[in-house]
Parts: C-alpha cells; sequence; structure tokens
C-alpha cells in the first residue's frame, strides 16, 4: 500500500496526520489503528492526501484563477459569495482529475473490493486539513456523497468533494476563523459504506452538551441515514449512560426519550447511487426507539473507549448497518462547546415573568433571549435577516450560519439536541428552541418574542417582552462550612446543571415531582387500567405505556431514570430521595387517580406519606417505588441513593414500613443501603430515641414540622398569618431533634423552606450543631458564605 503517491489507507494514518489527510481521516485512521483491537468498529478505507489536492490544482494551473475569486472577498455580501464560491467550484471540478491520481484512486478501490467483496458500496466524505480542531470544527461545511459503487461514479464523486471546499459556508467559516484559503487544502476520505439507511443512526457526546456535565455519554439517534440527526430534519431519540458506574461493570441505561422521527433518510431507487430522499417513518416505528438499550450500553463503552484514547470529551458519529446487524464507529472529533466552558463561574438567566406560549420544543443554551421574530423560508431570504433578530426556521444548515452568528436565537420546526441549529446556537452562545413543530406558523413574524431555555428540557417562545436577568456566582474561591450544604432538587431536567453549584449532595429529591411530570398516571391505575372509569383516561394511559411491558413496568422505569438522573449528576455524592408524599387530593389528580382515593376534608393530616405504604389501599404503589428505588441501586449502580420515608406517625408504623420494604429487595444496611426519616410530626421528637434504632438520619421538615406544632393549616388564608417557621416552639422543636440525633450518633438535616428564606433560620441551625442544612439552588452560594462566616464566629467566640 505504501508505494501509492497520492493514497494512504487507514491503518498508515493516524492523529499526528492532519496536515497530510485532514481532522476526519485523521481520526479514523487512528481509531482503525489503535482503537479495532479494543472493539471499536471502524470500517475500513483510504485517504486521497493534501498533496493530491494540490497536484489537481497544479496540473490544470487554477491557482490564479481561485486567487482571481477569492482574494479581497468581503463574507458580509451574501450575493458576491454566492457568485464567486459558485465559479470558484467550477474551477476545481472543471480541473478534473491527474492521470496518476485517478488511476491511484482506482487501484485503492480494487483492494477495498477484494477485502468486502466485488459490489462493496463507499461512503466519499471531505476532511478539510485544517478541520476538527480543538477550537474550530469544520464539520459538515464540505460535502459527503454516499453508497457510491463503480470506477467512474468514485472519480466524479472526488471532483465533487474537491469542489466542495469552497462551498459557501466552508468560504465564510474560514474567514471567520482566520484561515487562509490557500493554506488549507483537502483530503478525501473513501470508506466501506455503512448501510444505515436499512437500520438507524446518530450522533453521541461523551459529555452533556446542555450542560457541559462530564460523567454521560449522550446518544442520540434516528432511522436512516445520518444527515437527518445532524442537520436537525427529524427529532431524534436521546439516551444519557453514566459513565462511572458504567465503567465499574454496570450495564444500564440511565435515561431515554422516544423522538417523534417522523422522516428516514434512504437511498432513491434507480437514481444514481449517492442520491438520497426522506421518506415517512412508519408510525408503528416512530413510536419505538431506533436501537435496543443493547445497542445503546455498546455505544456507550465505544464513547468511553474514543475518550480515554483521546483524553477529552469527544463528538462522535455513529451508524447500525442493515445488512450485517453491526455497530460503527464514522467519525469522531473534539466536542468544541459544552467542554470550553469555565466551571468555576456559574451563570444562570432567571425569567421574571411568564406570558403567551407560542411554540414549544427542545430547549437549547439555558439562555433566554429577546428579539423581533423573522421567519426565514429559503436561502434567498438570509440577505434579509438583520442582527439581534430571532431566527424562525423550519430546519437550518451550514449554509444558514453567516446570519445565524447574529442571531439573538434561533427557533426551528425540526430537530432534536444535537442538530445543526442546536451545534451552532452553542457555539454561539444564544439560546434555541428545537423541534418546536409548527413555529414558523404559530410565532407571527415582526413581532417581540422571548426565547426561554431555563425551564428545563421544554424551551418556549414567548409573545412579547419577559423580563430576565443573569446571576454570575464565582464558586473557584468558596471555602467549604462544616454545616454540609446539600441542595433542594425534585427536576431531573436541572440536575446536571445544578452539580455544579458547590455542595454536599441532594438533601431532598422529591418522588412526586417526578411522578406528576414524567409519569402523570396513578400507579393503582397503571396496575389496574380496567378501573378507570373515564374513557379518555383510559386512551392517554395506553398512549403512555405503549411500548412496554405493562403499566407497572412504565412507572418503574420512568421513576429510576428520572431518580437516577438526579443520583448520577451528584455522583458519589449522597441523595436522599424521600418517598411519596401526595396526599389524597394530589394523588386524585393524577390520570386515572379519582378511582382509587378516597375523599378526605383534611388530607394535610390524612392518608398520606408512611400510612400509605403497607396499607391495602396503596401497597401495589408502593411495591412499584420499592422495584424503581432497587433498580436504582442494583441495576443502575446508583448506591448514593439514600431512602427517605416521610410522615412517619408512629414506631409501630416505621417497623411496619420498613419490614414492607424488605419485602420488596430493600434492606436498610444491605449493600450500604441507609434508610433516613423525615422529623416533621412532633412525636418524631418527642419519641427521637425509639426512632433513631430504625433509621440512619432524620431530615426535618420545617414545614410540617412547623403546622403540627402551631396547629395552623398554612393553605388556610384566615389563620396564615399565624404560621411562623422562626415561632420559639417551632425552634425548640428542631434543637430537641438535632440533639436527639446526637445523642444517638445519627445524622440530622432540615431540607424545610426555612433556611432557604430567612437567614437567621440558618444561623440558628448552625449554632445547634446541625448536620446538614438542604437549600433551594438559588441561595446555596449566598447561605453557605453566611455559614462560613458565622462557623469562624462561633469558633473564635470559643
Amino acid at each position: 500500500m505504501s508505494d501509492l503517491t497520492y493514497i494512504r489507507f487507514f491503518e498508515e494514518v493516524g492523529i499526528s496526520d492532519v496536515p497530510l489527510v485532514g481532522g476526519k481521516n485523521a481520526s479514523l485512521g487512528e481509531m482503525f489503528q489503535k482503537l479495532s483491537g479494543q472493539g471499536i468498529r471502524v470500517p475500513h478505507g483510504f485517504a486521497t492526501t493534501a498533496a493530491a489536492y494540490k497536484h489537481v490544482l497544479d496540473s490544470a494551473g487554477a491557482w490564479d484563477a481561485l486567487h482571481a475569486e477569492l482574494d479581497d472577498l468581503d463574507p458580509g455580501d451574501v450575493a458576491a459569495l454566492a457568485r464567486k464560491g459558485k465559479r470558484a467550484r467550477e474551477i476545481v471540478y472543471g480541473a478534473g482529475l491527474p492521470d496518476d491520481l485517478a488511476a491511484e484512486i482506482v487501484a485503492a478501490y480494487r483492494m477495498l473490493q477484494d477485502e468486502y467483496g466485488e459490489d462493496v458500496s463507499l461512503a466519499v466524505r471531505s476532511s478539510a486539513t485544517a478541520e476538527d480542531l480543538p477550537t474550530a470544527s469544520f464539520a459538515g461545511q464540505q460535502e459527503t456523497f454516499l453508497n457510491v459503487t463503480g470506477a467512474e461514479s468514485l472519480l466524479d464523486a472526488c471532483r465533487r468533494c474537491f469542489a466542495s471546499l469552497f462551498t459557501d459556508r466552508a468560504i465564510h467559516y474560514r474567514i471567520d476563523q482566520g484561515f487562509d484559503h490557500f493554506k488549507v487544502a483537502l483530503s478525501i476520505g473513501v470508506m466501506k459504506m455503512v448501510r444505515s439507511d436499512l437500520a438507524s443512526s446518530g450522533v453521541m457526546f461523551t459529555i452533556d452538551t446542555e450542560s457541559g456535565f462530564n460523567d454521560v455519554v449522550f446518544i442520540t439517534g434516528a432511522y436512516g441515514l445520518g444527515e437527518n440527526v445532524v442537520q436537525g430534519a427529524v427529532d431524534p431519540d436521546e439516551f444519557y449512560v453514566h459513565k462511572p458506574t458504567y465503567l465499574a461493570g454496570h450495564r444500564a441505561v440511565l435515561r431515554r426519550l422516544v423522538g417523534d422521527k417522523a422522516v428516514k433518510m434512504v437511498f432513491v431507487a434507480g437514481g444514481t447511487k449517492h442520491t438520497t430522499r426522506n421518506i415517512p417513518t412508519p408510525k408503528a416505528d416512530r413510536a419505538h426507539f431506533c436501537i435496543t438499550d443493547e445497542d445503546v450500553l455498546e455505544l456507550a463503552g465505544y464513547a468511553c473507549t474514543i475518550e480515554r484514547h483521546y483524553g477529552r470529551p469527544m463528538d462522535i458519529e455513529w451508524a447500525k448497518d442493515g445488512l450485517d446487524g453491526k455497530l460503527y464507529i464514522v467519525q469522531a472529533r473534539p466536542e468544541t462547546a459544552a467542554s470550553q466552558r469555565s466551571l468555576t463561574t456559574v451563570e444562570s438567566y432567571v425569567l421574571e415573568g411568564k406570558g403567551e406560549v407560542l411554540a414549544e420544543g427542545r430547549s437549547v443554551g439555558e439562555k433566554v433571549a429577546t428579539g423581533v421574530a423573522k421567519r426565514i423560508e429559503h436561502l434567498d431570504q438570509l440577505s434579509e435577516f438583520q442582527p439581534g433578530q430571532v431566527l424562525i426556521a423550519d430546519i437550518t444548515t451550514p449554509d444558514w450560519e453567516p446570519v445565524m452568528k447574529t442571531a439573538a436565537a434561533v427557533v426551528t420546526n425540526r430537530g432534536g439536541r444535537t442538530c445543526h441549529a442546536a451545534i451552532i446556537a452553542r457555539e454561539l452562545g444564544i439560546p434555541a428552541v428545537v423541534g418546536a413543530g409548527d413555529a414558523t406558523a404559530s410565532v407571527p413574524d415582526g413581532e417581540v418574542v422571548t426565547v426561554s431555555c431555563v425551564e428545563g428540557d421544554t424551551g418556549r417562545v414567548y409573545r412579547g417582552e419577559v423580563g430576565f436577568h443573569v446571576d454570575r456566582t464565582e464558586v473557584a474561591d468558596l471555602a467549604r462550612p462544616r454545616t454540609e450544604i446539600m441542595i433542594n432538587l425534585g427536576n431531573p431536567d436541572l440536575a446536571f446543571k445544578t452539580s455544579f453549584l458547590p455542595s454536599d449532595g441532594v438533601g431532598l429529591a422529591r418522588m412526586e415531582f417526578i411522578v406528576s411530570e414524567y409519569i402523570k398516571v396513578h400507579p393503582l391505575a397503571l396496575l389496574h387500567p380496567d378501573k378507570v372509569h373515564d374513557p379518555e383516561a383510559r386512551r392517554t394511559i395506553a398512549r403512555l405505556t405503549q411500548g412496554y411491558a405493562d403499566g407497572g413496568e412504565f412507572f418503574v422505569q420512568r421513576l429510576s431514570e428520572g431518580i437516577g438522573t438526579i443520583a448520577a449528576a451528584f455522583w458519589p455524592k449522597p441523595v436522599v430521595v424521600r418517598m411519596s408524599d401526595f396526599k389524597t387530593n394530589e394523588y386524585a389528580s393524577l390520570l386515572g387517580g379519582t378511582a382509587f382515593e378516597p375523599v378526605e376534608s383534611n388530607p394535610m393530616i390524612g392518608f398520606r406519606g408512611a400510612s400509605r405504604y403497607a396499607h391495602p389501599a396503596y401497597a401495589e404503589g408502593f411495591a412499584l417505588e420499592c422495584r424503581a428505588m432497587k433498580r436504582v441501586r442494583e441495576q443502575m449502580g446508583l448506591t448514593n441513593v439514600v431512602l427517605m420515608l416521610p410522615f412517619v406517625r408512629r414506631v409501630a408504623e416505621a417497623d411496619l414500613v420498613l419490614a414492607e420494604m424488605a419485602k420488596h429487595g430493600l434492606h436498610r444496611g444491605e449493600d450500604g443501603l441507609k434508610v433516613y426519616a423525615m422529623c416533621e410530626i412532633p412525636n418524631n421528637v418527642i419519641l427521637i430515641d425509639e426512632f433513631a434504632k430504625r433509621f440512619d438520619g432524620f431530615s426535618i421538615g420545617s414545614n410540617d414540622l412547623t403546622q403540627l406544632t402551631l396547629g395552623v393549616d398554612r393553605d388556610s388564608e384566615i389563620v396564615a398569618f399565624d404560621y411562623d417557621e422562626r415561632d420559639e416552639g417551632v425552634k425548640e422543636m428542631i434543637r430537641l431533634a438535632v440533639e436527639g440525633c446526637r445523642r444517638n450518633g445519627i445524622h440530622s438535616g432540615l431540607c424545610g423552606q426555612a433556611p432557604s428564606d430567612y437567614p437567621d433560620m440558618a444561623e440558628f441551625l448552625v449554632r445547634c450543631g446541625i448536620d446538614s442544612i438542604s437549600l433551594n439552588p438559588d441561595v446555596v452560594v449566598k447561605t453557605t458564605r453566611r455559614i462560613v462566616d458565622l462557623e469562624q464566629q462561633v469558633a473564635a467566640a470559643r
């Protein structure tokens, strides 16, 4: 193979050969050489060298003509850019291929035929010699030709590849990045075609693209060829795998979300071999994930191996071959957005209000922006776009990048969080809402809108100007107090971002949020849908549980994924998960709930918390909760989860519930399982020495403890003035609880609202000697600083 002048096979090049074969081919060669032995499957192929590109232009004497078109080009003149780019491509394509280069390409093709068979089809891909550097990505700037067969078709695809170095978008990008057009060459990669048109493909990152959280592999995929996922033509499936527990031997998908996948890209029968088109995805396929859990876990293993080899977060393209059923890696490059963020400055955009929602989709960028909506439907409208406007489009492609860099925000009808619009928005540091469905119809052109990507996974476009502000907190030099500072968190969507706050873990993860937002159905209605009276509710339950073995499996998987996401975000710090504490009226408001819940005059002190768990009216629901927590700890390997029981009224009730948990495989003390109880009933304080024999810690719930100590319903407007967590009687209850925990050698914490709202309450808790305080995320840094100062004062006073 080495006797070829202008050709290098993948085993002959590595990552140091970027100047020779470009970033894409150098990376493919690196993986083919170094990682094939570690199980990474890369299609074999070859690359033309940078010298081959120069040989093409030298032989045709094309340099002067290119200089004439490109020297002194104003990239802001869209019309001139289009005209001169077209002429440059014509010059390169017209140069043809010198005979010696064409002969070498055909000879290398014959070698691939010897390896894979006469009918092997090829992917012909461009690789610029300045491509995929850690600080700049040329991805998508040049052309790719797929399913190419036959020598003549291959040679023509190579000519078109060379010419694509001068696409309008590539010219503009090079000028933006400060690259000299004539110092960038183009290498062509020719490799065995992975027939993902018959299966599925996608993109994965070894980092969470939204938050920059580094402990997960984030995988997206859809049916058919990968261009749909990259360009955002589909709303793809999403999967997360937690790297630390995966590398420790656990095999579980942390979290998954089924995408719409409305179309899939396939090859057109009877046309030229690289002609593609989108066709509708069958309805049954759209409702299912495009790959199996086994595929997801295999890809996660590939991602971990590739990241370990390169020593940095990576952006990886994968494809599944519909002929042999195997997964292949077809590209890997450094991730250039999330990994570049400062981890010492926590920046939070805070929305100060709400408004009429015009469109919703996947949120990208964790920011807020306001501007005039500008709908762009065709490339020739791009010149109308003004800086600071909000770009509204069906999808974006690399051709749109010149205007995207001036946009306040981007909103697209189609696409997932790894599509072109999402990737470019992250690089530009602007918010984007992708996969918004009908945004081009529902967002009025020319009106002021506010784009919000700070409300979890759902991004929203509001009519008009909605106020917002930015909180920036430097946390690098923040001292840690003796008192553990933990976080109250129920929303898994915010877990990765929140994990960057300086904390000792999660002091309260509320199960109720996940049940109401991610499951939406009463657990018993999932187990017994036939008992649900409302036909519409039954239909909705059937739709939600489609693709699951049964309603119970749906509940267990969704709940375990929600809790698992929070636990993974803070791994290996403790995450205290409170088992369900809905009141009967709240349970009844879930889908199908009215069939299973009594009507109580005072639900606050009724059938709630621990009293439900072993009761025949809810025991089946508690069994599902236990199955989910067992899955989190055992299958996912997230043993940092501490379970907490709410509203445990009596010691006998504690014994009953602990026995019920053990029956479902959750034995306190086994595999390090700790079980806490909420301390929120005066009886918990009065009998704390007895309760302490049954639990590993108490978390004081100041909200309910205040209500029950003062006999005040805080939801009653008439007596709400009497509700005061700082009342001396309440504080005495808290002091006695902390003392009781210390006396019995168990953990004491407080997870109520009081220390988040009142600085003096935090000070009182510190003076009591409490072990931990759990705070709302927005006050963690401020309260931590205050507690550090207080502890120093207390120490000095001694």
